[in-house]
């Protein structure tokens, strides 16, 4: 893709990878879903940086917008391989930014938690662009569960935001504004953060 838009257009300024997929599954997922999981969550955009970085380093600026989710500063109740992919996705801007800040790169990070997209309401999905299964309880009670405790904001809202946060090149964008403080709460006492999601878990499940 990389090389077929710089054919085309000549140079890409800013690249945003936004794809993503989730599963709904923990222990019980394949290790076909966890790979290709994985694969769309996280390598993606290894694979994307690796073909953009060379030309961007050459000309000493580019831009790379890395969709990762709240559930990578977070936690994600019911979906392992989701959860686990986008803590990865963070932590891989993380490290580009690290390592390529002072060289003209810039890089931010999105975190989003409920968005009106089909990953979160598969309803809206059309039969031919599929992000998870709409037949699937467990996910359903998911979906469920991100509606009850979030705001969910339409996508002109993200992208409100995105343009924003772009135009002062900051790192960590935060649609929902309140995840600031749930990272903190997380990172200030680990034992406190998990009881409350295990009580959150047990309020959604009914047990």
């Amino acid at each position: 893709m990389v090389r077929s838009v710089t054919q085309a257009t000549g140079t890409i300024d800013l690249f945003c990878g936004n794809a993503g997929i989730g599963t709904a599954l923990g222990l019980d997922a394949s290790n076909e879903v966890w790979q290709r999981t994985m694969d769309v969550n996280l390598m993606a955009h290894v694979y994307a940086a690796r073909a953009l970085m060379p030309a961007w380093l050459d000309r000493g600026s580019g831009y790379y917008l890395l969709t990762a989710s709240a559930a990578g500063l977070l936690s994600n109740l019911g979906d392992a391989p989701y959860s686990v992919s986008k803590h990865g996705a963070v932590a891989f801007a993380e490290w580009l930014s690290i390592t390529y800040g002072d060289r003209g790169i810039g890089i931010s990070c999105l975190c989003p938690q409920g968005v009106r997209t089909p990953l979160l309401f598969p309803e809206m999905q059309s039969a031919a662009a599929t992000t998870s299964d709409p037949g699937n309880p467990s996910q359903d009670a998911v979906a469920l569960a991100v509606v009850r405790a979030q705001r969910i904001l339409e996508p002109s809202e993200v992208a409100e935001c995105v343009v924003a946060a772009l135009d002062t090149e900051q790192f960590l964008i935060l649609p929902h504004e309140e995840v600031a403080a749930y990272e903190q709460a997380r990172a200030g006492n680990r034992e406190r953060w998990l009881g409350a999601m295990r009580r959150l878990q047990a309020q959604i499940s009914g047990t």
